[in-house]
């Protein structure tokens, strides 16, 4: 069996700012691996050591994805190699291309029976990329993933849902979306990350995998449509009386 876990290497929303047309400047923000990909790969280190199996890190991004400190962040997680997608051109933001080019990579790879994902990245936060990997390859996709196990050539998966836990049971290949709460993530020692370099690691260019880029175009942006305030005055002399007249305020408006 061999194992995929695709993770993301992006930058902080802290350190993001907004310029006053309302455009998010993301140019002095911070990259580090995604908030949730660390336990997307306790989950898949978990599955591989039960199985006997490869862990592959896969990730999708700019040059800096790359970069030795990438790399040695994700390997000293648990990985035991790591497929790396670059290319200038690639807009961390778009979704649908991020999710072919992951597509394209595990097609290469060959032989990958499951591919375990976070919930989310920590910048965009669509929550849709597992679904458009799980289209592009036609493989069935199950997210909230609290525990799996592996059972042959299937998968039995717990769900948490509103109205109590689901027990599925999934044949291979298949992609998880594991919930936050799925797994303790370690926190790498020194002996980890001097290991990580150690590990192998396939660079492959976005022009190998031939996925044609589909930038939107933004034709247009404008501001919120601000409410003018009514400027309503409570005389707080009289505590008691302004305390009245605020809820009565706060009623007339369906606040309360």
């Amino acid at each position: 069996m061999r194992i995929v876990v695709a993770y993301k290497w992006a930058a902080n929303p802290a350190d993001a700012t907004v310029t006053p047309d309302g455009v998010i400047d993301w140019s002095r923000a911070k990259a580090g691996l995604s908030e949730y990909d660390p336990v997307a790969i306790e989950v898949g280190r978990g599955l591989a050591d039960a199985t006997g199996s490869e862990l592959v890190g896969l990730t999708v991004g700019t040059p800096c994805a790359g970069s030795t400190l990438a790399r040695k962040a994700a390997l000293s997680r648990g990985l035991d190699r790591l497929v790396v997608v670059t290319g200038e051109d690639i807009d961390l933001l778009d979704v649908s291309r991020t999710a072919a080019l992951l597509a394209a990579a595990v097609r290469r790879m060959g032989g990958v029976d499951l591919v375990v994902t976070g919930g989310s990245s920590v910048d965009v936060a669509a929550n849709i990329v597992p679904a458009l990997l799980g289209g592009r390859l036609g493989w069935p996709v199950l997210n909230d993933v609290g525990q799996v196990r592996t059972d042959g050539a299937a998968v039995l998966v717990t769900r948490s849902l509103p109205t109590g836990e689901q027990e599925l049971r999934c044949a291979t290949p298949a992609v998880l979306s594991v919930a936050t709460d799925a797994a303790t993530a370690r926190v790498p020692g020194m002996k980890d990350i001097l290991a990580a370099g150690k590990r192998p690691v396939d660079d492959l260019g976005v022009e190998s995998l031939d996925v044609a880029a589909a930038h939107p175009e933004v034709i247009g942006r404008s501001r919120p449509h601000l409410t003018a305030r009514k400027g309503r005055r409570i005389d707080a002399a009289d505590p008691d009386a302004a305390a009245r007249q605020l809820v009565d305020a706060l009623r007339a408006d369906g606040v309360l």
